[in-house]
Parts: C-alpha cells; sequence; structure tokens
C-alpha cells in the first residue's frame, strides 16, 4: 500500500495485526491503565508526535496510548528490520496512526519514511536511536520551532543526545526514558537478555549448551543476555573496556578477557556496546571455523562488515537472515541478520509485559515534557523520580504484589541524625 498517508507492504494483513496487537496488550497492565486515563484527560490535545520506533505489537499499544491521549500520531521504523509487516497494517486500518515502514527496507527507503513521518510538522518526537532528531538537525531544520520536546528510548540514542547537548547543537529538551529504573533495569536486561538469544535460536538453531558465548559489553543488555547465556549451559566471556564493569562480570561468576583473546575461544559473539567495529579486521583470522556473529546494540556498526566482505573470498546466504563467509583461509563466518539488533530481525523483540514498564515511561513523559517544557533547557534529562516510581507501583500492582511502607516513627529517624546507637 502506498498512498500520501502511509506506505506500508500489505493492508490486508491489518486484522492479523489487531489478533496479535491485542494479545500483547494483555500482558500490558500499566499501560492500558494509562491509556484508560489518557482516553479521559486527552492530556495530548493538540500535540503531533513523530515515532520512530521498533514497529511491533509492544509499540502499536503505546502509539494507541497517544493516540487516545488526543495527539496526532505518525510512526516509522527504528531499523529497516525490525518491523512487523502486520502490525504496521493493524495501525493504519485499525488505529488511526500514519505508518511508514516496510520490513527490509533499503537505506534510502528508509530514511524517505523518517521524512515522511516529519511530514506531519510534530510538536513532539519519540525516538529509539536517534534518527528522527538527528535529520531533524541536519535536513529538516525548518520544523524546530514547533517542536517543544521530546523522548529517547536507548542507550545508543541517549549517547548520541548527550554528545549533542554537550556541543551545543541540540535544539530542544529531550526525556532519557531509557535511563529510568523501570526501563534499563527491565527492559534492557531481562528483554534483552531473553529476546537476544530468542533471535540467534531462530535464526541458527543452534544448541546453547557446551558452546562459548562472547558478550561484547556488560552493561545492563549485556548482563541479561550473559545471565541468559549462561542459564542455557553456555560457558561465558565477557570482553568490556570499563574495569568496573569487568570486576563486575568477573564476579558475576564470567570469564573477561580483550576481544583479541577471546577471538579465537568463541562459538558466538553477541555485540551489545553502542560502538563501533567492536569486532573488526584484527579479530576474523582469529575465529574459529564455523563462529557465528550478531549483534544486539542499536546500530548495525557493531561488527565491521565492509572489513569482514574484503577478508572473504565468497559470501552466500546460508539460510534466512544467516549469512556465510568464507574467509580467505578458507574458514567460514556466519553473519546473522546484516549485523542488524537480531532479537528484532529474526525474532519479535522483547516480551510485552517488559516492554509494558519501557511503554508506559514513554507515554508518561510525553504528558510530562508538554506540561514543562516551556521552563526546560536544550539538554537530556532524565526521568522524573516520580514517573518512574509510579510506574513500578502500578506494576506490582497490576502483578498483585504489595510492599511495606513507613512508619511514621520511621520517616522522622531517616530524617533525623540525633538517634544512633542506644
Amino acid at each position: 500500500m502506498n498512498d500520501t498517508a502511509n506506505h506500508i507492504k500489505d493492508i490486508t494483513l491489518a486484522d492479523q495485526g489487531r489478533d496479535r496487537i491485542e494479545w500483547a496488550e494483555k500482558d500490558m497492565p500499566v499501560l492500558r491503565l494509562i491509556r484508560e486515563r489518557f482516553a479521559k484527560e486527552k492530556p495530548l490535545k493538540g500535540q503531533r508526535i513523530a515515532a520512530c520506533l521498533h514497529i511491533t505489537t509492544e509499540t502499536a499499544n503505546l502509539l494507541r496510548t497517544l493516540k487516545e491521549g488526543g495527539a496526532e500520531v505518525a510512526c516509522c521504523a527504528s531499523n529497516p528490520l525490525s518491523t512487523q509487516d502486520d502490525t504496521a497494517a493493524a495501525l493504519v486500518k485499525h488505529y488511526g496512526v500514519h505508518t511508514y515502514c516496510i520490513k527490509g527496507e533499503d537505506n534510502d527507503t528508509y530514511y524517505r519514511h523518517i521524512h515522511q513521518a516529519l511530514d506531519i510538522k510534530p510538536t513532539l518526537t519519540m525516538d529509539d536511536g536517534a534518527d528522527t532528531v538527528n535529520v531533524i538537525h541536519n535536513d529538516r531544520r525548518e520544523l524546530i520551532e514547533t517542536i517543544i520536546g521530546g523522548t529517547e528510548e536507548t542507550t545508543t540514542g541517549v549517547i548520541r543526545l548527550r554528545a549533542m547537548a554537550k556541543q551545543g547543537v541540540l535544539a530542544y529538551p529531550i526525556v532519557a526514558v531509557n535511563d529510568a529504573d523501570t526501563k534499563h533495569l527491565f527492559d534492557n536486561r531481562y528483554g534483552t537478555g531473553q529476546s537476544t538469544l530468542d533471535g540467534i535460536m531462530r535464526a541458527t538453531n543452534m544448541l546453547f549448551a557446551g558452546k562459548t558465548v562472547v558478550v561484547a559489553g556488560y552493561g545492563w543488555c549485556g548482563r541479561g543476555v550473559a545471565m541468559r547465556a549462561k542459564g542455557l549451559g553456555a560457558h561465558v566471556i565477557v570482553t568490556e573496556i570499563d574495569p568496573t564493569k569487568a570486576i563486575e562480570a568477573v564476579m558475576d561468576g564470567f570469564q573477561v578477557m580483550p576481544m583479541d583473546q577471546a577471538a579465537p575461544c568463541g562459538d558466538i559473539f553477541i555485540t551489545l556496546t553502542g560502538n563501533k567495529n567492536v569486532i573488526d579486521g584484527r579479530h576474523y583470522d582469529k575465529l574459529k571455523d564455523g563462529a557465528v556473529l550478531a549483534n544486539s546494540g542499536h546500530f548495525n556498526a557493531e561488527i565491521d562488515i565492509p572489513t569482514l566482505d574484503m577478508s572473504s573470498k565468497s559470501r552466500r546466504m546460508a539460510r534466512e537472515y544467516v549469512e556465510e563467509f568464507t574467509l580467505r583461509s578458507g574458514k567460514k563466518v556466519y553473519l546473522l541478520a546484516d549485523g542488524r539488533l537480531i532479537n528484532l530481525a529474526a525474532a519479535e523483540g522483547h516480551p510485552a509485559s517488559v516492554m509494558d514498564m519501557s511503554f508506559a515511561n514513554q507515554a508518561l513523559c510525553s504528558e510530562y515534557m508538554v506540561q514543562n517544557a516551556a521552563t526546560l533547557a536544550k539538554d537530556v534529562y532524565t526521568v522524573p523520580q516520580e514517573i518512574d516510581r509510579q510506574v513500578a507501583a502500578l506494576k506490582l500492582e497490576s502483578m498483585g504484589l504489595a510492599i511495606d511502607t513507613l512508619t511514621p516513627e520511621q520517616v522522622a529517624y531517616l530524617n533525623s541524625y540525633a538517634e544512633g546507637t542506644a
């Protein structure tokens, strides 16, 4: 389907997509509660939101919430391989969201879709990787005048935005949703931990038990992947540049070494650093025959694919999402999903129950930006603690769990310095 309002693969997939969106929604009770309030209060009335996100069933429930809040919403993909085409169709047919994304779109189409989403002249931006912000600042500066603020979903995007803010070029305030405790402690660790291995297993049908898995980066995503790989019976090696995180990995029971040393040891390599060329030319000849390379960082720059290609005498698709490179030595190396986010390219991304908290933060931070943007400087902000705690409290409530509260005596004790050892 290609018209002035949307660009998607196939509108006939819409009913299938709606069923899957509703299936995800049952595990997103926090977002559902927010959507019910938004439907009554319309806190986003009059706003136009351009959302560059992974277009999945979970994301669809966030976009529904923004619409219920009164906003006009246009969305595009934040990764060429992460779109679920049936979800995109449902957003158009059943939920009235301007949608521009097709799974497998080429680079030119990817950026054209971002421009199409921006044609609504947004007042708010919502990013997963900061590509929309980048396009606005470089190519669509005429839009800045009416943009009051934005939100950012992922570590890679926050890194880019903080660099912009540090250099004084960021043109409007943005809330780093990724930095909320109820996002990175859960989404990054448990969501990425499970979905990354899910993507690798779907792509390769490999057994993790007994394999040596090299995890590049021990941030919250790396912690989650290492923990889940260990749980499946793999021997896990961690590579790091941060000495504190390296010590933590050792104390969590993992072997730590530089990538140069890990290269000949690993059966499966997973990059999660937010940086580029974490695996590059100096490593390829050291790899085992049959080594598998996968990435779960946002951009497909973590594995140096051009150098891998130049180091190879041939390449072919061995199966869907698995490309075989035959090195000049004769060894074979397998690259998954063109080095893009393996959990979204070859699987379905994070479970809905995890994204429930992340997208609850997105919705509430959009509301926060509408209420507070006029007083905010052009900088990157952490999620207000009251929003973070509200999301956590709603999640506990939805799980049927209760926690203790402080007594007046305990509150007085914590706010006093007079009382010590009796």
